[in-house]
């Protein structure tokens, strides 16, 4: 068994591009556009994972997140039953300083130097974990409180 892909809805294909592509740092990789389903499908992938990927087939590669658009407004609400994504950081200070700068929210800050959330425009949970051992805990991280939920 092997790990593909985790696929999640978003509302506005734009908007979650902007997220997790701009702002989050991960590559498109292939897109799907069907027309008589009415949904678009796009796959992205961590950098670190880009030469993993050329490795496997063309229309099973992994690790992805696939994004599923349909064309025709749908409401999903709030449910969460995938739980979250995980990504490890090279750095999780300067991952959370440049997402937030780019106007994410930083749910769950990175108190401990290891640990942290935020959530797409379409809800989804993702965890943030640091490479390696923990950084020291550091302002203004340190003693940020949590924003929301995640």
């Amino acid at each position: 068994m092997r790990y593909l892909h985790t696929m999640l809805r978003v509302r506005n294909l734009d908007v979650a591009l902007k997220f997790y592509v701009d702002a989050f740092g991960l590559k498109e990789v292939r897109r799907i556009e069907n027309d008589k389903g009415r949904f678009t499908l796009v796959f992205l992938c961590s950098s670190d994972d880009l030469e993993a990927l050329k490795k496997q087939p063309q229309t099973r590669g992994a690790p992805l997140v696939e994004l599923t658009w349909n064309w025709d407004e749908e409401k999903y609400g709030e449910d969460r039953f995938f739980g979250h994504l995980a990504y490890e950081v090279d750095d999780i200070y300067a991952t959370c300083e440049k997402l937030q700068k780019a106007g994410v929210t930083i749910n769950r800050p990175p108190r401990d130097g290891n640990m942290a959330f935020v959530r797409s425009p379409d809800l989804h949970s993702i965890e943030l974990l640091q490479k390696g051992d923990p950084k020291p805990p550091q302002e203004p991280w340190a003693s940020m409180p949590n924003t929301g939920h995640w």
